[in-house]
């Protein structure tokens, strides 16, 4: 049965009903206040004022790549090359004033504008050229790490200014800056996604794409666009690890696409595509950077972190499944 433009639904009535939909899982919560509960009782220093901030801290990065992986999700896509970016516009950003001597402006430009132009590379071969988002992203995956190690021969670089260098390790009002910039981008992309075309957009698509068009929708370009922010935001958090550290690291972000993917589904974004929620996001960054920080207490080897980060994908995807079926019955 085609769809006509008449019989689709009109943005106000998606914007209405997707309100809700974009709220937050509630079980999510739960979840974050029940592996608190028992961080705390395990490890002694868990509720620390200090630990406390090196969890936010360590959680910023994550994220802001989960916001982006939340836009890209919800429109039935997914974005395996994040994490890449994050090393790549690291060692851009540092090239820039390390090695071309621009000033510190120039710096934050670079990173921004090398995400975004291998995110809006995602898009074409995406749109124009047909490729899954699976595979195109797969493959930047594997380019851009390349790029990164290339243009840095393999080693950190130094020299970052302190304007940039004070994004990552600057503390206004005792506030980690990476805390402070995650909360302004989750403001601004839990506003967009909502009360915006552009998110109510992306949901449409992911929901049903033949609905889309038929609303007038150009699908194509505004996937070019999403997968454009998801590079951006991508760039945003090299900037941030890079500063953090005060050199490009071509090795940054290594699994952090595997990490934001986890917790943007266990905030309740569906995987397939059609449902997304930016403050459900954060809660499952948190989840996420709870669970890695309280590991790292308990001496727990990296390697079993991995497991533990991989499993709770896996147990995030079935509930999310299971959660679908039970609201196509009711």
């Amino acid at each position: 049965m085609s769809l006509s433009a008449s019989s689709a639904p009109s943005p106000r009535g998606w914007r209405a009903r997707l309100a809700g939909a974009t709220a937050f899982r509630f079980e999510s919560l739960l979840v974050l206040a029940a592996l608190v509960a028992v961080m705390a009782v395990l490890s002694p220093v868990f509720l620390s004022v200090s630990n406390f901030l090196n969890i936010v801290l360590s959680t910023s990065v994550i994220g802001v790549l989960a916001i982006g992986m939340t836009f890209v999700i919800c429109s039935a896509g997914i974005d395996l090359s994040v994490g890449s970016l994050v090393g790549l516009s690291g060692v851009v950003g540092a090239l820039t004033t390390a090695n071309l001597g621009l000033p510190w402006p120039a710096c934050i430009l670079a990173c921004l504008a090398a995400g975004a132009f291998a995110g809006s590379v995602n898009g074409f071969l995406i749109t124009k050229g047909g490729i899954p988002p699976f595979i195109a992203t797969l493959g930047m995956l594997g380019v851009a790490r390349g790029v990164a190690l290339v243009l840095s021969n393999g080693v950190s670089i130094y020299g970052l200014p302190p304007e940039v260098v004070y994004l990552g390790q600057g503390r206004p009002l005792g506030v980690p800056t990476p805390v402070i910039v995650l909360l302004v981008v989750a403001f601004a992309a839990h506003v967009a996604l909502i009360h915006t075309r552009f998110g109510v957009y992306a949901q449409v698509i992911g929901d049903n794409e033949a609905a889309a068009r038929a609303m007038g929708v150009r699908v194509e370009r505004h996937k070019v666009l999403l997968y454009a922010l998801s590079g951006l935001l991508a760039g945003l958090a090299g900037l941030l690890f890079a500063a953090r550290i005060n050199s490009g690291e071509p090795t940054a972000g290594l699994n952090y696409e595997l990490t934001a993917i986890t917790a943007t589904i266990i905030g309740g974004t569906n995987l397939f595509g059609g449902r997304g929620s930016v403050i459900g996001t954060i809660i499952g960054a948190m989840i996420m950077g709870v669970l890695q920080n309280g590991l790292n207490l308990l001496a727990v080897q990296p390697f079993y972190q991995q497991i533990a980060i991989g499993a709770v994908l896996v147990l995030a995807v079935w509930l999310d499944r299971v959660n679908s079926a039970e609201g196509w019955r009711r």
